[in-house]
């Protein structure tokens, strides 16, 4: 599996997958998940060329001790897309993600093509700070697959859980391949994030597409609402009946739109003119 090497010396492996010379999209997984967390999105790798990161703290990356910084692990794609020679490239980022894939946007605007923010938020809500404050706890005191199994409620929606809770019960906590003290520095960065990032989506440029699940109880529609607001000539797109992972709940619908916008980018890129 191939490698890139961050300014600190992380080791951030990543996977190369789809269409050889499709457009590049690099996608960015959330807290605590690895680059399986895009199993449901492989079917973009017909038309796309998807660079799939083990964020620094899961899969095969490096796993330091923390706190680690979003910042940092923007950094981290940064190093992968320079190990792989691409100059810019779509992003593609989910809840954590979603954070990181904005950082890196503010910071290397240059290296992002377009940009998709799927279940995610752009500053902290009380509650919410709260709730990951609780989460360092439970994983400190009980271990990962304790909060995985405790915590399914935020991540996966009520219809879904009632039918496949024994299956989530046995794949969220591989999914989630961060060790413990990854998973809390991993919290810590998101609790560390300054608010003014949503100040700063003001001056991006960028075609942008901002996705969220009607029934998404960690980041309403309220935060993509938000963010959309922010970010200059956005898309917001509300999946109907989606909760937190509507990645793989409604992957279908999901991958549709998607699709649809990154073929849309395509195509203005090419022929303006034509486009319109």
């Amino acid at each position: 599996m191939p490698h890139a090497v961050a300014g600190d010396g992380a080791v951030i492996h990543y996977r190369v997958r789809g269409r050889s010379g499709g457009e590049p999209l690099l996608c960015i997984q959330g807290l605590g998940t690895d680059s399986r967390g895009w199993i449901a999105q492989r079917a973009l790798g017909r038309r796309y060329r998807l660079i799939l990161v083990d964020n620094r703290g899961t899969g095969r990356s490096s796993k330091p001790s923390g706190p680690y910084r979003l910042e940092t692990m923007a950094a981290d794609t940064v190093a992968v897309l320079d190990h792989l020679g691409e100059s810019s490239v779509h992003v593609m980022g989910a809840s954590m993600g979603g954070i990181i894939a904005q950082v890196l946007a503010v910071t290397h605007p240059d290296r992002v093509r377009s940009l998709v923010l799927a279940c995610t938020a752009c500053r902290h809500q009380p509650w919410r700070r709260e709730l990951l404050e609780s989460w360092i706890g439970v994983a400190e005191t009980h271990g990962m697959r304790a909060f995985a199994t405790r915590n399914l409620r935020w991540l996966v929606g009520p219809r879904s859980l009632r039918r496949f809770a024994p299956a989530f019960g046995v794949l969220t906590p591989i999914a989630m391949s961060a060790p413990t003290h990854a998973f809390v520095a991993q919290v810590q960065a998101i609790l560390a994030i300054d608010d003014s990032l949503r100040n700063e989506l003001g001056k991006l440029t960028m075609p942008a597409l901002v996705l969220v699940g009607s029934q998404d109880i960690l980041t309403p529609q309220a935060d993509a609402e938000e963010i959309a607001d922010h970010l200059p000539g956005a898309d917001l797109m509300v999946i109907q009946g989606g909760s937190h992972g509507f990645l793989l709940e409604s992957a279908l619908v999901f991958n549709r739109l998607e699709g649809e916008f990154l073929d849309g980018v395509v195509r203005d890129a090419v022929d303006p003119v034509l486009s319109r």
